[in-house]
C-alpha cells in the first residue's frame, strides 16, 4: 500500500487531469434559477459516475425528480461503516449579464493560474477534489479501516428541498457518517504576520422575506385617482438602507481575535469601532465580523407594475435575512414589525428556510484537518479561527442527523479569497488552490480512515 507522502506525490503528477477535471464540470451548465424546471444536476452525476467508473467505483444518482440528481459513491472499509463523509454540491447560481464577464462563464478558461467560470469556486472545484481523492485512494488499494462517502447534491442553492433536504428526510441513512467536511470555510486570513485559517463549525440562519405593498390602480395621466404603491415600497426600502441591527459578539470566532492582534475585548459597544480600525488594512477581516455582529436585511428583487402608464396597485419585495444562532424567527418577526410600523398596506410573509446550526471546535477531528493540512503545505506556522458561515450550505442537515460537518475548502494560502467571486461576475478557482484540496481532501481520508 501506497504511503501518504507518495499518494500526494501522485496528485502534483495529475495536476493537469485534475484541472481538465474541474473544467468539465464548470463546462456543465447545472443553473438553478429556484424556479422549476430548472437545474439540470443529473448532468453532473452522470460526468461523475463516469469518472469514478473507470477505477471501478460504485455510485448511484437518487432524484427526488427527473433532472435532479444527487451523486453517491463510496469506498468500502473493514467495519462495514463509513467514517468520514464528503459533501459538495452539483448546482449553481445563475449568471445576471453575461457581457461583464472576462471570459464566457461557462467556458471555464484559464488564465494567470485561474480558472474562471460559474461554479468553478462555489463548489465544483471542491466536487473535483473529492472526486480525485477517492480515485486515488481506489486506484492505490489503500486498506480502510471505515469507509468513505462522497455525497453531492442538487439545489443547494435554492434550499436544498431536491438535495441534501429531501436525502435527510427520505434516504437520511445514505448521508450519515462520525464526520463530514464540506464548503463553508478553508479560507485563509493573514494578519499581524499570521496566516490564518478559518474552519467553519457553523452557519448563520436564512429567511427569505416576501412583503406587499397594496395600493389603488388608476392612470398614470392623473395619478392622484389612485394610490402608488411604489411609493409605499420607496418609504420602507429608504427603512431599510438605515436599519441598525443589535450588535451582538458572542458568536466563536470573537473568542479568537487575538490571532489576529486585536487587543481589545469586543462587545456590542465596541465593535464597530474594531471593524473600522481594520477597514484600510484588512478589509476582509473586517467584513466578516460585521457580517457576524448583527443580523443583516438585504432587499434582493423587485415585482409589481402592469404597464407603464398605469398606477400599480401592488408590488412586492423581496428580502434577505441572515440571522445569529439565538435570532429565531420570532425575533426577525418583532423587528420587521417596527421596522414597518407606520406604512399603510404592507404586509410580509417568512419563509424560513434554514436555522442556525454548529458543530463543536475543540474536536479531534478538527485537529486532524489541523494536523493533515500543516503537513501537505509543509507549514508549522498557521494559525487556526472557528467561523461562522455568513451564508447557508448543505451542513444544516447533516447537522441535524448527528453528524459533526465542518466547512473546509482548503484554500492554498497563497490564494487571494477576493478573487474567488462566488456567485459573482467572474466567479473562479486558483490551481494552486484545486491541487491543495486535492491533496488535504486525500490526506484527510487517509489519516481519518486508513488501516495503517
Amino acid at each position: 500500500m501506497s504511503s501518504l507522502d507518495e499518494l500526494l506525490i501522485q496528485v502534483d503528477l495529475m495536476k493537469e487531469e485534475i484541472i481538465q477535471l474541474a473544467q468539465d464540470l464548470v463546462r456543465i451548465p447545472s443553473v438553478n434559477t429556484g424556479f422549476m424546471p430548472t437545474g439540470n444536476e443529473t448532468l453532473v452525476c452522470r460526468y461523475a459516475e463516469d469518472f469514478l467508473a473507470v477505477d471501478g467505483i460504485a455510485s448511484e444518482t437518487l432524484e427526488r425528480v427527473s433532472g435532479r440528481g444527487n451523486f453517491i459513491a463510496g469506498l468500502s472499509g473493514r467495519s462495514g461503516k463509513p467514517g468520514l463523509m464528503f459533501m459538495s454540491h452539483t448546482d449553481v447560481v445563475p449568471v445576471e449579464d453575461e457581457s461583464k464577464w472576462r471570459f464566457p462563464p461557462f467556458s471555464a478558461q484559464i488564465y494567470d493560474g485561474r480558472i474562471y467560470g460559474r461554479g468553478s469556486n462555489d463548489c465544483k472545484g471542491l466536487l473535483a477534489a473529492h472526486l480525485v481523492a477517492m480515485r486515488l485512494l481506489k486506484r492505490n488499494g489503500v486498506k480502510l479501516r471505515d469507509g468513505l462517502l462522497l455525497v453531492s447534491g442538487a439545489d443547494e442553492e435554492h434550499g436544498g428541498r431536491y438535495g441534501f433536504g429531501w436525502l435527510a428526510e427520505n434516504h437520511p441513512e445514505k448521508i450519515i457518517a462520525p464526520y463530514a467536511v464540506n464548503e463553508g470555510g478553508g479560507e485563509t486570513i493573514k494578519a499581524a504576520g499570521h496566516t490564518a485559517y478559518v474552519i467553519g463549525v457553523g452557519e448563520k440562519g436564512r429567511l427569505q422575506i416576501e412583503i406587499d405593498f397594496k395600493g389603488t390602480s388608476a392612470h398614470a395621466s392623473v395619478p392622484w385617482q389612485g394610490t402608488n404603491a411604489a411609493f409605499r415600497l420607496g418609504n420602507t426600502l429608504q427603512r431599510i438602507e438605515k436599519f441598525e441591527a443589535d450588535r451582538d459578539t458572542t458568536t466563536s470566532l470573537f473568542d479568537h481575535l487575538s490571532t489576529f492582534a486585536i487587543e481589545h475585548k469586543p462587545s456590542s459597544e465596541n465593535i464597530d469601532e474594531i471593524i473600522a480600525e481594520l477597514q484600510d488594512d484588512n478589509p476582509r477581516l473586517a467584513s466578516l465580523l460585521r457580517a457576524l455582529s448583527r443580523m443583516t436585511l438585504t432587499p434582493t428583487i423587485l415585482k409589481g407594475g402592469i404597464k407603464s402608464n398605469s398606477v400599480p396597485e401592488a408590488i412586492r419585495l423581496t428580502c434577505d435575512v441572515r440571522t445569529l444562532p439565538h435570532q429565531d424567527e420570532k425575533y426577525v418577526r418583532s423587528e420587521l414589525v417596527k421596522l414597518l410600523d407606520g406604512v399603510p398596506g404592507v404586509e410580509f410573509e417568512i419563509d424560513y428556510m434554514a436555522r442556525p446550526n454548529a458543530s463543536p471546535f475543540d474536536t479531534e477531528f478538527v485537529n486532524r484537518i489541523k494536523r493533515v493540512t500543516e503537513q501537505v503545505l509543509m507549514r508549522d506556522d498557521l494559525q487556526w479561527v472557528p467561523g461562522i458561515s455568513t451564508g447557508f450550505t448543505d451542513s444544516r442537515f447533516t447537522r441535524l442527523l448527528g453528524v459533526e460537518t465542518y466547512g473546509f475548502s482548503a484554500f492554498h494560502p497563497e490564494d487571494d479569497p477576493m478573487l474567488g467571486k462566488a456567485h459573482g461576475t467572474d466567479e473562479s478557482i486558483g490551481v494552486l488552490s484545486l491541487i491543495n484540496a486535492s491533496k488535504v481532501m486525500l490526506a484527510l481520508a487517509y489519516e481519518t480512515l486508513s488501516e495503517e
